[in-house]
C-alpha cells in the first residue's frame, strides 16, 4: 500500500514517516540545512508491504506536493496539535477531496507539547474540517514522533489497512508516471514513479511519453525490493535502456506500453470545483493543470456554462500549452494562473475530442455517460449515432481496455466488427442493417434511374448509398449482401438480383436492325464506320447506340470504335482459357496473339486488341508479349 503524506509546513510529516520506517525521506542537501521538505521523499517498511511518499508542505511546493499525490492508496492527513488545521492543511485536504482519495487516517502530531485541552480543541478543529469531505470520519491517531507515544498503534493500523487494500487491476496496458529521474554507476538511466495500470517485465519494450522514446526495461525494483516483474499500484524504479540521457527525461513523463503512446494536448473532463474556494472556474481562464506528475499550463474551456461557482460540477474542455499522457479516469488538479491556489479539480472522460460541436447535447450525454464506471452505456451511445461506425480501437485506447477484454466487451455488445488500415470499426447491428437497406435502397433507385444500365459501379454505388462509410465496411455489406442473394454482380457492376436492363424501344428495334451485322463475323465484326456505311445510318447515331447497348451488356467494346457481342466475348474467354490450359508446351499457362489468330482465323491485329481488352477488363494479364490468367476462377467472372 502507497501511504502519501499531506498537510501544512512544519507540521511533522517527515518526522513521522521516518519515526514509522526509520529512513529520513529529506535526502537533499538543502533539505537538511533548512529543515523542511522541498521534493518528494521516499519510504518502505515491512519488507515492501507498506510505501510511503512524503511531500513538501510549503505552499510555494505545492506543485511538489502534487507530483507526488496521484498514484497513492492512503492519505495520512499530518496536523500539528498546537497549531492545528493550517492554510496548507486546507489546500491538501481540498486536493485529496479532488482526487477521490477516501482512505486515510489523521496523525494529530507534537501532542507531547501541549495539554490536554488543546488536543481535544485540535480535534474538534479536524473534525469540522474533514465534513463534508472524502476523509470525513477516518480514524485519528495522537502520536509524537519524538517520544513514541501512538507510533505503534498508527503503525499497525496502517498494515491492518494494508492487508485489506484491493489489489489494483493488472488489467490494461501498462503506464508508470515518473516523478524522478536519475543515473546510477555501472546501473545507467533510473525512473522513479508510481504504476497506474498494467504489469511490466525485466526484457520488456516501452516507450517514454509524450517525446515517443523507445526504450527496453533492464531491471526493476518494486517497492524497494529487486523484482523481476512490477505492476498497477506499486512503486517502481525502472533501470531504462535507450537513446537518450537524463536530461531529456523530466517529472511528468510516463513509461507506458507502446500501444498507449498517444500524447495529446486537449481532453474532455469531468470538472469539480471544490465548495472551498473563494471564486469560480471561468470559461477559458488561464490555469496550471496537474495530471500524473506532470504541471502543464493551460485553460479550462466551460461545455455547459460561462462559469462554474464553488461546489459546482461541469463538463469541460482541457487545452494545454505542450502534450501530455493521459487516459480516462485520470485525476487531475487545477490551480490558477499564478500557481498559488487550487481551484479545481477532476477526471479525464476522453482523450480524443472532436473540434466542432463539442457542446451539442448529444456530446454532452455521451460525456455523462462516459463519467460511469462502465464502458458499455457510452460506446451504445455512440454506435446508436454514428450510423459509420466508431473507431473501436481509439475507444479501447482511450479506456486502456486490453486487447483480449476488448474483444469480449465487443462480442457482448454484439458488434459487427470491420478490420481497417486504420484500426477497427464498430457498428450496432440495428445499425449494420440500416446500412444493408439503404445500399440495396440506391442500387434500386439506380435501376429506376437508367433502367438501361446492367447495374451499378461499386464506387459509385458506394458514394450514392454510403458515402461517409469506409471502403472496408462497404466491401463486407456487398459481400454479405451477395452471399445471401439480396444482391447479384455481373461482370463489374452490382444490381438487384431481378433487375435485367432493357433498351428503350426505339434502340430496341434499331439494335435488332445491326445485330445480324455483329454476329455474321463474331471474331471480326465491322467497326463503327462500317457498319455505317453499310447501313447508311450516321456514325454518330451507330457509336451511340453500340454504347447503350454496351451497357445493357449485350456487346463489348473490345478496341476504339470496335464493339463484340457478347456471346462472341464469352467465345473467346474460353478460346484463351484453353489456350493458356494447354500442357507440355514451353509456354504453359500463357497465350499469344499469333495462337489466337490461329485459333479464330482471323488477322493478327483483331487477335492483339482482343487479349488487351481481356488484359484491360482484368481477365488477363501481360507478361512481355504473352497473357496469363489473372487470379482464380471467382476473379474472372466477368463475363455477362
Amino acid at each position: 500500500m502507497i501511504v502519501g503524506t499531506a498537510g501544512h509546513i512544519d507540521h511533522g510529516k517527515t518526522t513521522l514517516v521516518k519515526a514509522l520506517t526509520g529512513v529520513d525521506c529529506d535526502r537533499l542537501k538543502e533539505e537538511k540545512a533548512r529543515g523542511i521538505t522541498l521534493d518528494l521523499g521516499y519510504a518502505y517498511a515491512d519488507e515492501g508491504r507498506l510505501g510511503f511518499v512524503d511531500v513538501p508542505g510549503h505552499e510555494r511546493l505545492v506543485h511538489n506536493m502534487l507530483a507526488g499525490a496521484t498514484g497513492i492508496d492512503f492519505v495520512l492527513l499530518v496536523v500539528a496539535a498546537d497549531d492545528g488545521p493550517m492554510p496548507q492543511t486546507r489546500e491538501h485536504l481540498a486536493i485529496v477531496d479532488l482526487l477521490g482519495l477516501g482512505r486515510g487516517a489523521v496523525a494529530l502530531t507534537k501532542v507531547d507539547a501541549v495539554a490536554g485541552e488543546r488536543r481535544a480543541a485540535a480535534r474538534a478543529e479536524i473534525a469540522a474540517l474533514l465534513a463534508g469531505t472524502a476523509l470525513e470520519g477516518v480514524p485519528l491517531f495522537e502520536v509524537s514522533a519524538t517520544k513514541g507515544e501512538g507510533i505503534e498503534a498508527l503503525h499497525a493500523h496502517l498494515l491492518a489497512e494494508a492487508g485489506q487494500q484491493a489489489v489494483r487491476a493488472a488489467a490494461g496496458g501498462f503506464r508508470h508516471a515518473i516523478d524522478r529521474c536519475f543515473t546510477l554507476q555501472g546501473v545507467g538511466l533510473v525512473v522513479t514513479g508510481t504504476a497506474f495500470s498494467g504489469k511490466v517485465t525485466v526484457g520488456d519494450s516501452v516507450i517514454v511519453t509524450p517525446p515517443g522514446f523507445p526504450a527496453r526495461v533492464r531491471g526493476i525494483h518494486a517497492q524497494d525490493r529487486d523484482a523481476r516483474k512490477g505492476g498497477a499500484g506499486e512503486r517502481l524504479a525502472l533501470n531504462l535502456a535507450g537513446d537518450f540521457g537524463k536530461e531529456d527525461i523530466t517529472r511528468g513523463m510516463w513509461v507506458v506500453d507502446p500501444a498507449l503512446h498517444a500524447p495529446i494536448n486537449r481532453f474532455h473532463v469531468r470538472l469539480r470545483v471544490p465548495a472551498s474556494a473563494d471564486a469560480p472556474i471561468k470559461h477559458w481562464m488561464p490555469v496550471h493543470v496537474h495530471l500524473g506528475a506532470s504541471d502543464i499550463i493551460g485553460r479550462a474551456a466551460l461545455l455547459e456554462g460561462d462559469a462554474a461557482a464553488p461546489g459546482e460540477a461541469m463538463l469541460a474542455e482541457i487545452i494545454l500549452e505542450k502534450p501530455v499522457g493521459a487516459l480516462w479516469g485520470d485525476h487531475f488538479i487545477l490551480r490558477d494562473q499564478s500557481a498559488t491556489r487550487t481551484i479545481g479539480g477532476g477526471r479525464v472522460l476522453d482523450i480524443f475530442p472532436p473540434s466542432r460541436h463539442k457542446r451539442a447535447p448529444e456530446r454532452l450525454e455521451y460525456l455523462r455517460l462516459l463519467d460511469q464506471a462502465d464502458p458499455q452505456p457510452a460506446l451504445a451511445h455512440a454506435l446508436a449515432r454514428q450510423i459509420a461506425g466508431v473507431n473501436l480501437d481509439r475507444y479501447a485506447l482511450n479506456h486502456n481496455i486490453a486487447a483480449a477484454e476488448a474483444q469480449a466487451l465487443w462480442r457482448d455488445m454484439g458488434l459487427v466488427v470491420i478490420e481497417e488500415a486504420g484500426g477497427r470499426s464498430g457498428f450496432s447491428s440495428a445499425n449494420w442493417q440500416v446500412l444493408r437497406q439503404r445500399l440495396l435502397d440506391a442500387a434500386r433507385a439506380e435501376h429506376e434511374r437508367a433502367p438501361d444500365m446492367i447495374g451499378v459501379e461499386r464506387d459509385r454505388l458506394r458514394r450514392l448509398a454510403l458515402p461517409t462509410l469506409s471502403r472496408a465496411a462497404f466491401d463486407r455489406l456487398t459481400f454479405e449482401l451477395l452471399a445471401s442473394n439480396e444482391l447479384a454482380q455481373s461482370g463489374s457492376w452490382l444490381h438487384l438480383p431481378e433487375h435485367r436492363a432493357v433498351l428503350a424501344a426505339t434502340d430496341a428495334d434499331l439494335w435488332n436492325t445491326l445485330k445480324p451485322l455483329l454476329e455474321a463475323e463474331p471474331y471480326g465484326p465491322p467497326r463503327v464506320r462500317d457498319i455505317a456505311k453499310a447501313t447508311g445510318i450516321a456514325e454518330e447515331t451507330v457509336r451511340g447506340l453500340l454504347k447503350r447497348v454496351a451497357r445493357v451488356g449485350q456487346v463489348y467494346p473490345v478496341a476504339h470504335d470496335h464493339y463484340f457481342a457478347a456471346a462472341a466475348v464469352a467465345d473467346l474467354a474460353g478460346r484463351v482459357a484453353r489456350l493458356c490450359a494447354r500442357d507440355g508446351t514451353a509456354r504453359d499457362g500463357t497465350a499469344r496473339a499469333a495462337e489466337l489468330r490461329d485459333e479464330i482465323g482471323g488477322g493478327r491485329k483483331v487477335a492483339i486488341h482482343i487479349l488487351e481488352f481481356f488484359d484491360r477488363v482484368g481477365y488477363t494479364r501481360r507478361v512481355r508479349d504473352e497473357h496469363a490468367l489473372r487470379g482464380g476462377e471467382s476473379e474472372r467472372q466477368w463475363v455477362l
